[in-house]
This record gives C-alpha cells, sequence and structure tokens, in this order.
C-alpha cells in the first residue's frame, strides 16, 4: 500500500501497527474456505432439494464482511475493545436466553435463534465477548482496581455455561472453561484453586457423560467402534486414505456424496480427498502460524489486559481449529464444531472475525501508555 510512515490518519496509523502477516494468514484461510465450499456444499445441496450452489454462494456473500469485521475491529483501541465486548455479551446473554425459548431445534440442541430473518448462533459471539470481559475484570483485580474482578468474571462464566449446558452445548461449555482457567492462571491463580479446578473439571466431564445421551454414545463408540453407528469418521478415514499426499484433484472427490456435514464440520476429510495430505498441512501451519504469531506479538506487551485477552482470543480460535481437525481424523470422539474461516456457517464465520479482529487491535504495535 502506498502509505507514508509521516501519514498521521487513521488508516495509516493503523497499516504501519497492525500485524501484516497474521492479517494475510486469516484472509488465506477465508479464501480457502470459499474455494471447499465450492467443492464440498453442492452435493449437501442437492441432496435436501436446493440449488446445488446455495450454500457456496451463502459462504462468499459472508466472506467479504468477514475481511471487512476484521479491518473494521482492528482500528480499534483497546477502550473501544472493551466496550465492543460488553455490548456482545450483553446481547449474547439475551439471544443465549431466547434459544430456550424460541430457538430452533436441529438434531437434539436449540442453538440458534431466527432474528430478523438471519439464524445467529449466539454462542459463537459469546466466547469471544466473555474472553475480553473476562481479562478485564482479571487485570483490574491483579492491578488493584476497587473492582471484585473474579467475582464478576466467575459469575459470568457460571452463567453463560449453564446457558451452553442448557442447549446443550458441552463443546462450547468445554471451550468457554479453558479460555477462564487459562486466564484464572496466567491472572496469578491461588494453587488450591488450581487443583481444585482440575478436581471440577473431571466431575464435570463425569456428569456430562452421565447426565447427556449424545455425549455418552459420542464417548462410548469413539472408545468402542462397534457399539454404534460410526459412519461419518470411517467416512471421513477413507477420505484421507483416498486422497493421499498430493489428493484426486478439485471436485474429484467422493466422499463428500455420502457425509451429511461434509460443508460443516467435516470439510477437512472433503480437503483431504480432494487436495491431498500436503494441503492439509498446509491449513494446520497457517492456524498454528496464527496463533504463535498472536502469542510472540504479545509478550512484548507489558499491559496485563492484552496479555489476558489476547490469550483468551487465542486459546479460543486454537482449540476450536484442534478439537474439529481432531473429530476429523478420529483422535476425539465426534463434536459438531465448525473449522474456523473454513466451515460453512455464517454466525461461526463473523464471530471468528470479530475474535481476530480483536486479536490484531490487541497486537498493535502501540506507543507507551497508549489505550
Amino acid at each position: 500500500m502506498a502509505i507514508a510512515r509521516n501519514d498521521t490518519s487513521i488508516l495509516a496509523r493503523w497499516w504501519w501497527t497492525v500485524d501484516h502477516l497474521t492479517l494475510f494468514a486469516i484472509f488465506i484461510l477465508i479464501i480457502f474456505g470459499v474455494l471447499l465450499s465450492l467443492s464440498a456444499s453442492p452435493s449437501v445441496a442437492e441432496r435436501i432439494g436446493i440449488d446445488s450452489l446455495h450454500f457456496f454462494r451463502k459462504q462468499a456473500a459472508f466472506a467479504i464482511p468477514a475481511m471487512l469485521i476484521i479491518i473494521a475491529t482492528s482500528l480499534l483501541d483497546i477502550r473501544s475493545i472493551r466496550r465492543l465486548a460488553v455490548i456482545m455479551l450483553g446481547f449474547s446473554i439475551i439471544f443465549l436466553i431466547m434459544t430456550l425459548t424460541i430457538g430452533a431445534e436441529i438434531k437434539g440442541a436449540t442453538r440458534w435463534v431466527s432474528i430478523a430473518g438471519l439464524t445467529i448462533q449466539p454462542s459463537e459471539f459469546a466466547k469471544p465477548a466473555f474472553a475480553i470481559v473476562a481479562a478485564w475484570m482479571f487485570s483490574a483485580r491483579r492491578l488493584g482496581e476497587d473492582i471484585p474482578g473474579y467475582a464478576i468474571s466467575a459469575g459470568l462464566y457460571v452463567i453463560i455455561l449453564t446457558l451452553f449446558l442448557m442447549q446443550p452445548d458441552v463443546g462450547q461449555a468445554i471451550i468457554l472453561t479453558v479460555i477462564w482457567a487459562s486466564q484464572f492462571f496466567l491472572a496469578g491463580l491461588p494453587m488450591i484453586l488450581v487443583f481444585t479446578l482440575v478436581f471440577l473439571a473431571i466431575f464435570g466431564f463425569a456428569m456430562a457423560y452421565n447426565f447427556f445421551p449424545h455425549v455418552k454414545a459420542r464417548v462410548d463408540l469413539f472408545l468402542d467402534p462397534m457399539a454404534g453407528n460410526s459412519y461419518q469418521t470411517e467416512r471421513s478415514m477413507e477420505a484421507f486414505m483416498n486422497g493421499g499426499i498430493f489428493g484426486r484433484g478439485p471436485g474429484e472427490g467422493s466422499i463428500k456424496d455420502h457425509i451429511p456435514d461434509g460443508h460443516a464440520d467435516f470439510i477437512l476429510a472433503v480437503a483431504g480427498e480432494e487436495f491431498g495430505l500436503i494441503f492439509c498441512l498446509l491449513i494446520v501451519a497457517i492456524y498454528a502460524f496464527v496463533i504463535l504469531r498472536g502469542f510472540i506479538r504479545v509478550l512484548n506487551n507489558n499491559n496485563l489486559f492484552v496479555i489476558l485477552a489476547v490469550t483468551g482470543l487465542l486459546v479460543q480460535f486454537g482449540l476450536q481449529a484442534l478439537i474439529n481437525m481432531a473429530s476429523t481424523l478420529n483422535l476425539i470422539p465426534t463434536k459438531g464444531m465448525t473449522l474456523p474461516f473454513i466451515s460453512y456457517g455464517g454466525s461461526s464465520l463473523i464471530a471468528v472475525a470479530l475474535t481476530i479482529g480483536m486479536v490484531l487491535a490487541l497486537t498493535r504495535t502501540r506507543a507507551g501508555g497508549e489505550i
């Protein structure tokens, strides 16, 4: 871009302080998502009797706004990021409550709510908003401000966790828990609470296994594939074997004709069959680069809020990608979770765009004391 370093406009200051490499890597993931949607979604659309390019058009339509949201959010200063997170969290909690009353039930879960013709998954927006607000509360408490930061963050965690479990969405509850625990640990969690949280995590998993039938079924199926129908994971592994190192070629895969969620939760399997192992490793490398790059940049920051907030956002982003890829490769029990920026889904794409936009905003190079 032809922007002089002595230009003091908002755009110029953004351009010379934002992390260009992370921005470029994220845009590559979005482009990959659109291209893979073109390959994976037509067969899904035809099976349910709609236009073959329906999902591709929607994914492409959301890609441009997602890019603009990343740029717009990364322009914000720290105070504005906090305000945005508080507003997002407030609306997310309201919409999470609405899912329990007027939400559409899909596959036994009520995780979506329709607003003005748009279907929104509030949990996707609650996670990054919670990461920012919790980081704010933890940092305020550690810096001696007259705010009961630990109590507020714990209260918000319990409220959102309860709403997640009532949907039910155990996967999102796990991510929320890891976000909160990682920030609490970095903020100086006493060792007695470390052991307490570990015990509660084990107890929580046991409760989820016993009280949520779909969790029990998936864990049992993972431990003993003969205990039930492991059709999707079997087809997924078959896709990777068919693809080999270089893949069968764009559009040449056949597994997408048989996997119900080939354009969403199992899109990596379609990528593995059509583009091969090298392409999948490239996707993994881009995710790893974005996460490590974010941590490296935040290590040079002496603002406790920024450190905690970026940690929470990157943990959310990385853990979601890891869960999706591990489920696709049958390394963990299957979990209906999207692959950030690549799987089909408007709510997921916009929410992850906000997440990365916040990371870019918080890791911009700033003069000492600038907030």
